[in-house]
């Protein structure tokens, strides 16, 4: 009998090891659930995984980038009304508002079929699993990459380069890559490749290296570049986000604090203004509560 219960344990451990080399039935994805989802990997399988409570921004409340703004949701309405449009690279500035800026776009554009899905960096060698999932869906789709930086080699670089540009299978027309990153081409750059550049009969022929590095982000249609603000613009971006909460002056006091704040993080920036005005109504109403408190006692 312990034979025959040794061979049970041993036929029990055989099948949970081969278990984990099958592919997980993954659900089928509830297009109603949500607007905007995220790819997500178990085991050799992936899966659309709707985001309940995605980034409400509008395009009003960003500050300081009219001409960004301009120039992609224009993009975008052609794109969501069926026209031609290019994939977007937004690059720049750290906190000036990459992110928020696709965010928005899918706020404004929800009722008219426009849907996002978050794809991450180590994910990006599934982006033609993804299409497939999705090219005969009606509603217009945006692949979301943010804040994008490669190695050298890395495969998801490789497979980004050939769904934008090089498969022998086009991309379907109801997707577009929407990318941030805080470089422009998306990879280290080193001096070494600046010297191995030869000049030919008065022509600057660049490194191969350096043409590695160019041939991604070349592939992007239409690039979008992001500036640090000035002290007025930063400002102006504190005022904005003192009134969504509720604080409708900026008196001298307010203004110093936010210049001091913007000091001690060494950037000024919408972010840096959403996390100050974040702590200060925090700090104004936990006095006016103390306050309140210290009467009734």
């Amino acid at each position: 009998m312990s034979k025959i219960n040794k061979l049970c344990n041993r036929a029990d451990k055989l099948l949970a090891r081969l278990e984990k080399l099958l592919p997980v039935e993954q659900p089928d994805t509830d297009w109603r659930a949500a607007v905007a989802f995220r790819w997500r990997k178990q085991g050799n399988s992936g899966c659309l995984q709707p985001i309940t409570h995605p980034h409400n921004i509008t395009l009003d409340a960003l500050r300081g980038i009219d001409e960004q703004k301009e120039r992609i949701d224009q993009n975008t309405q052609q794109f969501v009304l069926g026209y031609s449009a290019n994939n977007v690279l937004l690059t720049g500035a750290r906190g000036t508002g990459k992110s928020s800026l696709v965010k928005a776009l899918l706020n404004k554009y929800t009722s008219d079929g426009l849907r996002l899905i978050e794809v991450e960096k180590h994910h990006l060698v599934d982006l033609h699993d993804i299409v497939e999932k999705i090219y005969q869906r009606p509603e217009r789709f945006i692949l979301y990459c943010d804040d994008l930086t490669f190695e050298t080699n890395e495969p998801g670089y490789k497979a980004l380069k050939v769904v934008l540009d090089g498969s022998v299978a086009t991309v379907s027309d109801n997707v577009l890559i929407y990318a941030t990153s805080n470089r422009r081409h998306m990879m280290p750059e080193f001096m070494q490749n600046n010297l191995d550049t030869r000049h030919i009969d008065g022509e600057i022929h660049p490194s191969e290296a350096i043409e590695e590095k160019i041939s991604l982000s070349e592939r992007f249609g239409l690039w979008l570049s992001f500036y640090p603000f000035d002290q007025d613009q930063y400002l102006e971006i504190v005022r904005v986000w003192l009134t969504h909460f509720g604080i409708n002056k900026m008196t001298a006091s307010t203004r110093a604090s936010a210049l001091q704040w913007a000091l001690t993080r060494g950037s000024r920036s919408g972010r840096v203004a959403w996390q100050f005005v974040r702590d200060f109504s925090g700090q104004q109403k936990t006095a006016g509560k103390i306050t309140r408190s210290s009467r009734l006692v």
